[in-house]
């Protein structure tokens, strides 16, 4: 079992660490910027460093101030959590060149998946269905116009490696397509550093659903049934809940295995969220796999009683899955909000 680890966050999820940490006898240390001396994160910790200025670029996305306090801690392993450098794969490159443990998948899968033409291709090539689109990176206008016409029209261009609903274009003939192409590549540029982009069909009133995953290293994996996300602002989820109304017993097990098969594909290791978009007549198809644990973890852990957490450090520490598929039962339902601090008067912008 780990002896020491170092909590690469802050607020909820830091907090969320720490406990499960020492309920399994795990010494927690805390990072935290100068803003955040005084949370509750730091107050928990059994030890706590201070790693640069109230900004987050100053402290919690410093990689290597982080690692000098895991070092300098004698950590043994380091968990992300979510959001900042969870998802990073250079983060987890220079974990483990520390001799440290990171707490999630290895940094080539984390690129993988991140690299949204890359994990289509995958995904096709492992007999999990995706929506149909382009092969790879659009090069250009012209190959834009041919594939547009081969899947028609409502599309979406979406930056390659996007993600938090940015970098999408919806396109609804071909009229638009040049300027929404030049536009989007630009957008993806200025938000993630590459102008890649890749072209699907847009589907309509879909649902987005996802299925919570879990991978240890001796090739057990097995998931956790869904969680719906589908009331979303501006590609923001707002409301998630465990289990979906959309979905049966049936489809819940196909999904189910169809999640299980992209993660084996990638040979993942540790928590994760493969998130499909699933249409009116409830056929699915993959969008993307989040490499780290969720915002929105805790609806199915009301609704399984299985610590996703503690399962994270258990995996991280070499130890088998304590779980079959056959355990794994949903019972009752679970909801979780999110409130968002807007002003209804300026657009919606942050207040």
């Amino acid at each position: 079992m780990l002896n020491r680890v170092l909590v690469a966050n802050r607020g909820e999820i830091a907090v969320r660490i720490i406990r499960a940490c020492h309920e399994m006898d795990i010494e927690a240390v805390a990072v935290y910027s100068t803003a955040d001396k005084d949370s509750l994160a730091v107050k928990l910790a059994d030890r706590a460093i201070c790693i640069g200025g109230p900004s987050a670029k100053d402290s919690y996305l410093n990689i290597q101030n982080i690692l000098s306090a895991a070092v300098n801690t004698d950590c043994d392993a380091v968990h992300p959590g979510y959001g900042l450098l969870s998802e990073r794969d250079d983060f987890a490159f220079a974990i483990k060149s520390c001799g440290l443990k990171f707490i999630g998948p290895d940094s080539k899968v984390i690129a993988l998946m991140g690299q949204k033409s890359a994990a289509r291709d995958l995904m096709k090539k492992a007999g999990v269905a995706v929506i149909p689109g382009s092969d790879g990176d659009v090069k250009s206008f012209e190959d834009a116009k041919k594939i547009a016409a081969k899947i028609g029209f409502p599309l979406l261009i979406k930056a390659v490696y996007g993600g938090g609903g940015k970098g999408i274009r919806r396109v609804d003939s071909m009229e638009e397509l040049e300027e929404h192409f030049i536009v989007a590549k630009s957008e993806a540029k200025a938000n993630f550093g590459s102008d890649e982009v890749y072209m699907e069909r847009l589907i309509e009133n879909p649902r987005h659903v996802e299925i919570q995953i879990l991978a240890d290293k001796f090739g057990n994996t097995i998931h956790l049934g869904e969680r719906e996300c589908s009331i979303q602002h501006r590609h923001q989820k707002m409301l998630e809940e465990a289990p979906s109304t959309a979905v049966g017993e049936s489809l819940r097990e196909e999904m189910g295995r169809a999640a299980v098969k992209a993660a084996e594909a990638c040979n993942y290791e540790g928590a994760g969220t493969v998130e499909f978009l699933l249409d009116e007549d409830l056929n699915y198809y993959f969008i993307e796999m989040n490499t780290r644990i969720q915002v929105e973890h805790p609806v199915t852990e009301m609704v399984t009683g299985i610590d996703i957490v503690k399962e994270q450090l258990r995996i991280a520490s070499g130890l088998k899955l304590r779980y079959k598929q056959e355990e794994v039962a949903l019972k009752g339902h679970a909801i979780e909000c999110r409130l968002n601090a807007v002003d209804s008067f300026k657009d919606f912008m942050p207040s």
